[in-house]
């Protein structure tokens, strides 16, 4: 017997969650094992179930707070094994789409393309190939080089826990490594981000890319 391809569905609006079951429940070689409607959902049921792909919005509640999934994914794509990532998105900045890929998103799909490549994509990220349907290659296709960035002055702590955060760690675990509070590792990451002029997560990855810290 083929082994099916186990899923696993995270977005925090019913209908997208819905509209993908739609779409995988009838394919013999697909099965969802669970879906999420936040990050916090999306941790439990990865240590509930294997999974092979991990369908999942990434502007959904997060672990830290905030209505952003990509450190949880960030973090994810960091284990080994972990499964593939295919990210729904309705984020068209090139810039930040190549931010996921930095991270490791095998699969990245433009919600309005869903339909038309979403099974396409779950095939191709399993066979380790990379799959970005026809929006998100023409965001890609559009951007700039990337502008270059100039530091303000961090402090030693604020650097710190800027290089900590990249390389995967989160706000409580920087915490508990540094022996502060996680509400000063808030706020220090926050400071940091903005004197390095970033303002999301995606920001922040690619220019650690750029600088050479991923």
């Amino acid at each position: 017997m083929t082994h099916k391809i186990r899923v696993i569905v995270a977005d925090d609006h019913q209908y997208v969650r819905a509209g993908v079951r739609y779409l995988l429940q009838a394919r013999p070689n697909i099965e969802i094992v669970g879906e999420a409607a936040d990050t916090h959902g999306l941790a439990v049921l990865l240590e509930a179930h294997a999974c092979d792909v991990v369908v999942s919005d990434i502007g959904m509640p997060g672990l830290d707070g905030g209505n952003n999934a990509v450190p949880f994914l960030r973090r994810l794509l960091r284990r080994r094994p972990h499964p593939y990532v295919v990210a729904l998105t309705m984020i068209c900045q090139g810039h930040m789409l190549s931010g996921l890929r930095n991270i490791g998103v095998t699969g990245i799909i433009d919600k309005r393309d869903a339909a038309e490549t979403l099974i396409d994509a779950i095939a191709a990220v399993f066979s380790g190939h990379v799959h970005l349907s026809e929006q998100v290659r023409a965001a890609l296709d559009a951007v700039d080089p990337a502008p270059q960035l100039h530091a303000g002055a961090l402090s030693a702590r604020e650097w710190e826990v800027f290089q900590l955060y990249v390389q995967g760690l989160t706000v409580h675990e920087i915490a508990e490594r540094l022996q502060r509070s996680g509400k000063t590792i808030s706020t220090q990451k926050r400071s940091a981000m903005r004197k390095l002029g970033l303002e999301t997560e995606l920001d922040l990855i690619d220019y650690a890319r750029q600088i050479g810290l991923i």
